[in-house]
């Protein structure tokens, strides 16, 4: 993990870099080789926000951006973990792991993942780890995840673990949510475990089915533009908590097991039974925002590309005005995105900060990242961080 970010620049699908500062880092630190590189990606939503906790639909891709862990194991039952975060390592044992929160700030969440795993009654083997990352810190990018997905792959083939990897992403939230105590949905650890180059991951997260939806920018000269808006988080935990808690709320006074089960069709009937307008604003956001998840899935499986961005654009508006999770310098991306000819635009990630996407001719891209760099200083606010992606592979053993 590290707050690096490229400002304009198109990264490779290769993370060599990464994985260099990964094997250097081990090297530097334990004096010896590691035994292998393990590498698990960031992520971007493409559309589906704040629905994966209502067992709803999502629809991310994985990024090139990469979290590299270098890793070799160890004769007891104990872990040493350095980050390029960091300069000195952290380690713990059976005590620190099985006390969810004892191990803290960033190491936690490699001891969450030891933690998952025991608690699912794997052996897990005592290793020594190196972690190195580009994907930026605090973005909404997934950072973390990446992490978890980068840990769990490499002491599952360290201990030789019999565990498909359709069971990695619930071991992986289940240490986000139940050692650090971050309340994420599924859909985080999903993409970054299980994207495919060219595709976006079509994740039903009540099932957790997921099915892999074509998505080739490359050919129809197409790209998503990211924009770091470099705007610092205010208040996102809380808030994220406090709208996971209506939607919650709203979906027992609805009688329904979440808020998936309430379709567009039934939605004004079940808007007149919520107590206030903040309650409706929340539910309308969260049942338009699974049907516009289904809509692009299907738009993507017939070919359109370009026709899903004013379902991007939509998706914004209502993160914007009904669930209310955006910023000044988000909205000012996204509009001076669209305004440069994107075919659509929303934020990507938990709100209050973070990343914005927006879909664009490849050809386009740099002209559309000048634009939301000239409105962000005409709002006197700090240059964005902007970078051109496709969709890359999930998590794997590096060659």
């Amino acid at each position: 993990m590290t707050g690096r970010t490229a400002a304009t620049a198109t990264p490779t699908a290769t993370p060599g870099d990464v994985a260099a500062r990964a094997t250097a880092g081990f090297r530097q630190r334990y004096g010896v080789q590691p035994a292998g590189r393990w590498a698990a990606p960031g992520r971007v939503n493409l559309i589906g926000e704040h629905t994966d906790y209502n067992d709803g639909f999502v629809l991310p891709f994985a990024l090139p951006l990469r979290t590299v862990v270098a890793a070799a194991p160890r004769d007891d039952e104990r872990w040493t973990v350095w980050s390029e975060l960091s300069s000195d390592p952290v380690e713990f044992g059976p005590a620190e792991v099985d006390e969810p929160g004892r191990v803290t700030g960033w190491a936690a969440y490699v001891a969450g993942v030891v933690w998952s795993l025991r608690a699912a009654g794997q052996a897990v083997p005592g290793a020594r780890l190196a972690v190195a990352s580009d994907v930026p810190v605090g973005s909404g990018l997934s950072s973390s995840a990446a992490v978890e997905a980068a840990v769990l792959a490499a002491l599952v083939e360290l201990g030789g673990l019999d565990l498909p990897t359709d069971r990695w992403p619930r071991l992986a939230q289940r240490a986000e949510n139940g050692y650090v105590g971050a309340p994420t949905g599924i859909m985080d650890q999903s993409a970054v475990i299980r994207g495919r180059a060219g595709h976006a991951l079509f994740l039903d997260c009540r099932s957790e089915e997921v099915e892999q939806i074509p998505f080739d920018l490359d050919s129809a000269g197409l790209a998503v533009l990211v924009v770091d808006s470099r705007a610092p988080h205010r208040h996102a935990d809380g808030e994220y908590a406090a709208r996971r808690a209506s939607c919650e709320e709203a979906a027992r006074i609805l009688g329904v097991p979440a808020l998936r089960d309430v379709t567009v069709a039934e939605l004004d009937a079940a808007l007149g039974k919520l107590p206030d307008g903040e309650t409706r604003r929340r539910v309308r956001h969260v049942v338009t925002e699974n049907q516009r998840v289904l809509d692009a899935v299907e738009l993507l499986r017939a070919g359109r590309v370009r026709d899903t961005g004013p379902l991007l654009t939509a998706s914004h508006a209502s993160m914007r005005d009904d669930f209310e999770i955006t910023v000044p310098e988000v909205d000012t991306a996204v509009d001076a995105a669209l305004a440069a000819g994107a075919y659509g635009a929303r934020m990507t990630g938990g709100g209050f900060g973070g990343c914005v996407l927006a879909l664009v001719d490849a050809d386009r891209a740099p002209a559309v990242a000048d634009a939301v760099t000239t409105a962000y200083a005409e709002r006197g606010f700090a240059a964005p961080g902007t970078l051109t992606v496709l969709p890359a592979d999930g998590a794997a053993r590096l060659g």
